[in-house]
């Protein structure tokens, strides 16, 4: 059976945020707002559906790579090769460690496990060279380093019965699966997931659905789509804009898809046609979502 396709005209402007990488958008669940970074920026950014207020907030390193809750309520920034923990009012957060150093690299991805780890991987700053690797970081600042060759850490997250684990590098073009033991925080059995290595197609970011869909932002490829568990694309959104990044599902009902995208690679002939780039989108009652772990 053919994959359903959303028509384009169900993809709203949430926010017109104009970020240059917007990326890894998560709903707060306690305080009922969308929250995303502007990762070439340094902005980390709020968002309140029953208000329309939009919060933005500057931080301090050359790039902010990406964020989870916590279970205490604050924030966990990712500032270049460090991770920092901090009230989103916070100027100066304490640094809870340093992830990895001595690579002319930074943080990109990550996701909270149903443990309360953070998972999350190093990029190549020049995007091609395989200097990236997965670690996963205890409540306590302990990093473990899980592998490396990676050259741009995409795409992590987890089945809703918490026995797979998605991992996509975006400049092999490829996601994979592994088995996950979520009490001892261990993944095996790495297998393709999803292979464009011929293509050149970007997968990006991506979320799961209560139903175990896995839902993927293309990066230069102009759309989302929901694969099924067993691989197999069911629903294409073609998006208004040419780079979607990253995704969640929000709302008080979780039934909302945000979309951050960015502005970043862009020539002033692109922009001019393309509006909505850099703003956050949105879709609503696509899927089921489910509430975003939160660290420690």
């Amino acid at each position: 059976m053919s994959p359903a396709t959303i028509p384009a005209h169900r993809v709203e402007i949430a926010v017109a945020s104009a970020d240059i990488l917007g990326e890894t958008p998560l709903w707060c669940d306690r305080s009922r707002k969308l929250w995303w970074i502007d990762v070439d920026g340094r902005l980390h950014q709020s968002f309140d559906p029953a208000t329309g207020a939009h919060h933005v907030a500057s931080r301090d390193c050359q790039f902010l790579g990406s964020q989870a809750l916590t279970a205490d309520g604050s924030h966990l920034l990712a500032r270049d090769l460090r991770l920092t923990r901090g009230s989103c009012e916070d100027v100066s957060p304490g640094q809870l460690c340093e992830v990895e150093h001595g690579l002319d690299n930074r943080l990109n991805d990550g996701r909270v496990d149903a443990r309360g780890r953070l998972w999350i991987g190093t990029m190549d700053n020049q995007l091609h060279r395989p200097n990236g690797s997965l670690y996963r970081v205890t409540g306590d600042g302990q990093v473990a380093r899980i592998f490396g060759d990676v050259i741009v850490t995409n795409g992590i997250a987890f089945s809703p019965d918490n026995r797979t684990f998605y991992f996509t590098d975006t400049r092999r073009y490829c996601t994979w699966m592994f088995d996950f033991d979520v009490d001892d925080g261990v993944i095996r059995n790495r297998r393709l997931f999803a292979d464009y290595s011929d293509s050149k197609e970007r997968p990006d970011g991506a979320c799961v659905d209560a139903a175990g869909g896995l839902w993927t932002a293309f990066f230069s490829g102009g759309r989302v789509v929901r694969y099924r568990p067993d691989g197999q694309i069911d629903t294409i959104i073609p998006m208004p804009v040419t780079n979607p990044t990253c995704l969640c599902f929000g709302g008080s009902d979780l039934k909302t898809l945000y979309v951050t995208t960015a502005r970043k690679f862009l020539d002033q002939r692109q922009l001019s046609i393309e509006p909505q780039a850099g703003h956050v989108l949105a879709i609503h009652g696509v899927a089921q979502g489910l509430p975003e772990h939160r660290f420690g």
